[in-house]
Order: C-alpha cells, then sequence, then structure tokens
C-alpha cells in the first residue's frame, strides 16, 4: 500500500478506466482519466501545487502571505489544500453561478469565500476578475495566482499529466480529448503528448456548444468550469494565455443537454461520478472514437467529481425546471407535460432587447397575445435563442403605455427604466399542474425552458389542463 508523508503528495497518479458500456460497438476503446480521484477531487490539484511553488521559487509568495484566486471552485480547492499544508492565508474567489457545493468545500479546507458575478461586462469593477486584482492589491503580502495566464498551469501537465497517460498506454494514445476552460490542461498534456509521439497524437477540445472557443456567440451555458463565456458590453474579448491554440487540432461543440445527460450516464453505467465537464468531454470523446479504428485509442480527461453538483446535475428537479430532462418520472407519470403546448408553435418566444427604446418596446408589445414579453439582455447574434440566465425582467403594454401617458417614460427613452420582474420560468419537461403553481399571484404567463432557454410563453389559461 501507498504511504503518503503529505496530501501534497497524493496530487495526480490518477488511473485510467476504458469506457466498456458507453464505448460499445466502437471499434476504438475509449479509455477516462479519473482526475477527481486526486486528493482534492479534481485536475486543479496539479496546476494548484504548480503555481504555488513556482511563486515560492520566484519570490513571490513568503511565510505568512496570502494567496488569491478567482474560481469556479476546483482551482480554488487545490490552491486551499497546498496554500493551508504550507501555511498560507488563502481567498477564494467565487462565481456566483458555480455549484454551491464548491463554496462549502473551499470553507471545508480553510478559505475565505467571496462571491463575485461573471455575467458583467469584463471592464464592471464588480467583475470576479476585477474583485480579485483589487483584493491583491489591498492586502500585504498577497499573489494571485492567475490561473488563467500563469505559465505554471500548463506546465504542471507538460511535467505530470502527459508523462502519466504517455506510459498508462504504453504510448499507444493516439487521440486526446479534454475540455478548455483556462486551457491549461489540454495545452500542457496536449502539448507533452505531441512531442512524446512524433506528431502522432491527435488533441481534441470538448466545448459547450454556444462558448466562443469553438466558435459559439459567447452566450450562457450550463456546464460548469468549461467554455468562454463573453459578455455582449465586454470591449475586448480577451482569451487565457494558459491556452495554447496551436497544440488543439479541432474542438467539438457540445450542446448542453447531450453534456448533462452525457455524465449522468457515466455515474449509472460506469460507476464513474464525474462534473457536467465530464460529459462534455466524454461526448466529444465518442463522436471522435465513432470515426476510428481498432489501432487507435482514444483517452478523454474526467476534470472533477460529481459530488460537487448534485444539487444540480444529479438532481432530477434542477434538470426539469431548466428543461433539460423530459423523461417520465416513473411508469405512472403519463399526464401531459409542458411539451404538448409546444407542438404547435413555431419559433421562439418575442422578446424586447434591453437596448430598445420605450417606442420600439412598444411597437413588439402590442404584437404579442397578453402584451407580456421578456426584456433580455441584446446580443448582437442569438443564433442559440435567448438563455434564461440574459432574460433581465419583463414588460406588459399597458404598464409602458400607462407610464408614457403619466409622462414617468418618453418614447425615445431607455426601456430598462420601465422594467418589472422577471416572468416565472417552467421547464419543457414539467407537468401542467407543476407550471400553474409556478404563477404567482397577477401572474398570467411563464417562460418556457428548453435546455436553459427561453422557447416560448405560456398563459395561465392554457395551463388549465
Amino acid at each position: 500500500m501507498t504511504v503518503h508523508e503529505s496530501v501534497v503528495d497524493a496530487i495526480g497518479g490518477t488511473p485510467l478506466f476504458r469506457l466498456a458500456r458507453l464505448g460499445a460497438g466502437l471499434a476504438t476503446p475509449v479509455y477516462a482519466k479519473a482526475e477527481f480521484l486526486s486528493i482534492g477531487g479534481s485536475v486543479k490539484d496539479r496546476a494548484a501545487l504548480s503555481m504555488v511553488l513556482a511563486a515560492e521559487r520566484d519570490g513571490l509568495l513568503r511565510p505568512g502571505g496570502t494567496i488569491i484566486e478567482a474560481t469556479s471552485g476546483n482551482t480554488g480547492i487545490g490552491l486551499t489544500i497546498v496554500g493551508r499544508r504550507r501555511g498560507y492565508r488563502v481567498i477564494a474567489c467565487v462565481a456566483d453561478r458555480s455549484a454551491v457545493e464548491k463554496s462549502d468545500i473551499l470553507r471545508a479546507y480553510g478559505a475565505e469565500v467571496v462571491l463575485a458575478p461573471t455575467t458583467l461586462p469584463a471592464e464592471h469593477p464588480d467583475h470576479l476578475f476585477n474583485v480579485v486584482r483589487r483584493l491583491a492589491e489591498e492586502i500585504p503580502g498577497a499573489w494571485l495566482a492567475n490561473q488563467y495566464d500563469n505559465p505554471a498551469n500548463p506546465d504542471a501537465h507538460v511535467r505530470t499529466t502527459g508523462p502519466e497517460l504517455w506510459e498508462q498506454t504504453g504510448g499507444r494514445v493516439t487521440h486526446f480529448v479534454a475540455g478548455v476552460g483556462t486551457g491549461g490542461t489540454i495545452s500542457g498534456t496536449g502539448a507533452f503528448l505531441k512531442k512524446a509521439s512524433g506528431g502522432g497524437v491527435t488533441v481534441v477540445g470538448a466545448d459547450p456548444e454556444s462558448s466562443r472557443y469553438g466558435g459559439g456567440d459567447g452566450s450562457p451555458y450550463f456546464v460548469d468550469s468549461i467554455g468562454h463565456f463573453l459578455h455582449p458590453g465586454t470591449a475586448e474579448d480577451r482569451w487565457p494565455e494558459s491556452y495554447h491554440r496551436e497544440v488543439v487540432d479541432h474542438v467539438e461543440r457540445i450542446p448542453d443537454r447531450e453534456s448533462l445527460l452525457t455524465a449522468r450516464r457515466l455515474a449509472r453505467e460506469e460507476g464513474l461520478l464525474a462534473g457536467p465537464s465530464s460529459g462534455t468531454a466524454v461526448a466529444a470523446a465518442l463522436r471522435v472514437a465513432r470515426g476510428l479504428g481498432p489501432d487507435d485509442l482514444v483517452v478523454v480527461l474526467l476534470p472533477d467529481s460529481g459530488r460537487s453538483y448534485l444539487s444540480k446535475l444529479y438532481s432530477d428537479d434542477w434538470l426539469r425546471r431548466w428543461g433539460f430532462l423530459e423523461e417520465p418520472r416513473g411508469a405512472d407519470d403519463t399526464g401531459p407535460t409542458v411539451r404538448s403546448l409546444l407542438d404547435a408553435r413555431p419559433g421562439g418566444p418575442v422578446a424586447v432587447a434591453s437596448d430598445a427604446s420605450v417606442a420600439d418596446a412598444l411597437a413588439v408589445l402590442r404584437e404579442v397575445p397578453g402584451g407580456v414579453a421578456p426584456v433580455v439582455l441584446a446580443r448582437p447574434e442569438r443564433p442559440y435563442g435567448v438563455s434564461a440566465t440574459e432574460v433581465l425582467g419583463s414588460l406588459s403594454s399597458a404598464a409602458v403605455e400607462r407610464a408614457v401617458t403619466e409622462g414617468r417614460a418618453a418614447s425615445d427613452g431607455p426601456v430598462t427604466a420601465l422594467l418589472g420582474p422577471a416572468l416565472p420560468t417552467v421547464g419543457v419537461g414539467q407537468s401542467l399542474a407543476e407550471a400553474r403553481e409556478s404563477l404567482g399571484p397577477g401572474q398570467d404567463a411563464a417562460l418556457v425552458l428548453v435546455d436553459g432557454r427561453a422557447v416560448a410563453l405560456v398563459r395561465r389559461d392554457e395551463l388549465a389542463g
């Protein structure tokens, strides 16, 4: 049995598992590297240790210092384990949309957690990245890890992850698939494998469909820890320096539903309880493997544990509320769902953009049945529809007309000054009874969500069922 002098010695060294059931019928074997079996529960343990050691070596982090990082959770956990073990204070600034379990884990390890938004323009002072920079400037002896631009991030995988994979497969790996978040994992591991194989290994990025890395519009997606979100108000679309694009041969773009349901299959069919980004990576790996033969070997990296997502990915109720789950709850669940109301509805819901004028909004509202519409964050392009997380509020034609008549709003004024509360949302797989319950007093309509995006508006009378 292995004995370690410190938990830090248990970082990395993770096993490979063949995905025999998910890969059934494929000529090419697919193996998964289970990074969630690292001591901190994710691949980010490797980068955390590498960055701390480099900062100590370079004199950037001294005894009694403070480690600060912006994180979706995993890197913060790794930095907290390493940092607290080495005597540092750790402040983890966590994206407010991250799973709540991650903040709980950070606190359990001794980190101070600060929640901050990422759904703001990058230049906004309250954006997550600006919050950590401000803290690093204000706290004496603070060091900002900055995983997005820190060369010690990809270097960790050049030195550890890549060599492990090469040895574990006996040099037989032909395709490496991983998600792209900061880019450190795929860049470092991919660079090593390409060099070791003389250029023979193909490196494939797995990306949420709307992420900018794969060419999406940058609108929100529902897979934690990977992808590149771009707020439409951000002046510069800046990509991480840890992501070496030249290493990645191509990117597979995976819809959120496919990612989430693949992760659940991974747990139920392979016994591997991994997070949503693992679902993205496995879905991409299976696509890649379908075009290969018996002499190829695909390795896919599973970044973190599903234990951090029990309230989201592994909650049937959460998936149903956001429109990702439509399967019946059981054999007796045969009643009509919200999906039954959508069959005869072409297109998505009529919405008012946040940069519209009052006059423009009224023109839209007068054409909408019931005179009610959501107000959504304006984007130049919306090929994937309206994300529910970008709904800012609602408007009714009656309220807008009253404001104009009473002189409280000018026709050329901003519509955002008249915002009412956001409409309630219902998932497409919820029953009509559940949808009715979502409507509060005075609310006569709800937005229907499919895969986290608003596709229709349903009225109270339609839900009488």
